[in-house]
């Protein structure tokens, strides 16, 4: 996980100028994650109410995916993670939360209308199941609460080209 300062730092332009035209990426930034070996099926964004999604923190993650960090004006962060995969109850305790601390902590599952909520030492997150991907929305249980993050996950926003 990144540092909270090195995030502030990096959001500086993304807080003021919003990204993109709200939660929708460009073309050139597309390119750009494209360009770092981002699948361009693997983009999307959500609508986290009282966050904005950092473009400088946009980048592959695992072998094609795409991640990304969502920060608020005071300074709390949400990750946001797309890979390709299955996930179902049977593998819902089984999988670590993202950045839990310990990373061994038990998970705690709940299936719901939306995904999976999920919760580990003081970390909680969303899994969701879309098109072979799975969708993880994850920070702080004192940053951000059950609710805003299900209700995030609910706008699930696949990104293509802009002009």
């Amino acid at each position: 996980m990144m540092p909270r300062l090195v995030l502030l730092v990096l959001a500086g332009g993304a807080l003021l100028g919003g990204c993109a035209g709200g939660t929708t990426l460009s073309r050139a930034r597309l390119d750009g994650l494209r360009s770092q070996g981002v699948a361009p099926d693997m983009v999307y964004l959500v609508d986290l109410r009282g966050y904005e999604p950092v473009e400088q923190s946009m980048s592959v993650y695992n072998d094609n995916g795409f991640q990304t960090f969502y920060l608020s004006a005071e300074g709390r962060q949400v990750w946001f993670g797309v890979d390709r995969g299955a996930f179902s109850d049977a593998l819902c305790r089984e999988r670590p939360v993202h950045d839990a601390e310990p990373p061994a902590a038990p998970v705690s599952c709940e299936a719901d209308d939306v995904g999976w909520y999920r919760v580990s030492g003081g970390r909680h997150e969303y899994a969701v199941v879309e098109d072979g991907h799975v969708i993880r929305l994850s920070g702080l249980r004192a940053d951000v609460d059950r609710a805003t993050l299900k209700e995030a996950m609910s706008t699930l926003q696949p990104q293509t080209a802009r002009p």
